[in-house]
């Protein structure tokens, strides 16, 4: 008796492990998906934070260069973090003189490269505005 015991519960324990394997594998995939596209976005968010940082930063450039000068604005645009410049557009529009506003907006087309989750999404458009004042 004690062994046909043993053997039955033997064998429900191991259906029932092989069960938690066939979950797991139907799983995984769909959960590394999730993982990826949550990977993603926050690759996004950092685009958007380092696009608001070059737009103040063309701003503050076009705040204090002469106003003739536009290679500047883009140029500290650029320098401000690690943004593809070939991705990046930037327009400055300035007001007047001394004491008027300086506006620079900073275009970029973020790359959505991550595996698999890339291939299903399109490239974001992100957008920042500055506005500055002239010394």
């Amino acid at each position: 008796m004690k062994g046909r015991g043993q053997g039955a519960g033997a064998r429900h324990g191991g259906a029932a492990s092989g069960q938690a394997t066939v979950e797991l594998a139907l799983a995984l995939p769909l959960v590394m998906a999730l993982l990826l596209l949550i990977v993603q976005v926050a690759l996004v968010g950092r685009d958007q934070v380092l696009v608001v940082h070059a737009a103040r930063e063309a701003a503050r450039a076009a705040a204090v260069e002469s106003r003739g000068d536009r290679s500047g604005p883009t140029a500290a645009a650029v320098a401000a973090g690690p943004l593809d410049p070939s991705r990046l557009e930037v327009d400055v529009v300035d007001a007047g003189g001394t004491g008027s506003a300086v506006r620079a907006h900073v275009r970029y087309r973020a790359r959505t490269d991550v595996p698999l989750v890339g291939l299903l999404l399109p490239d974001v458009t992100l957008d920042a505005t500055a506005v500055m004042r002239r010394e």
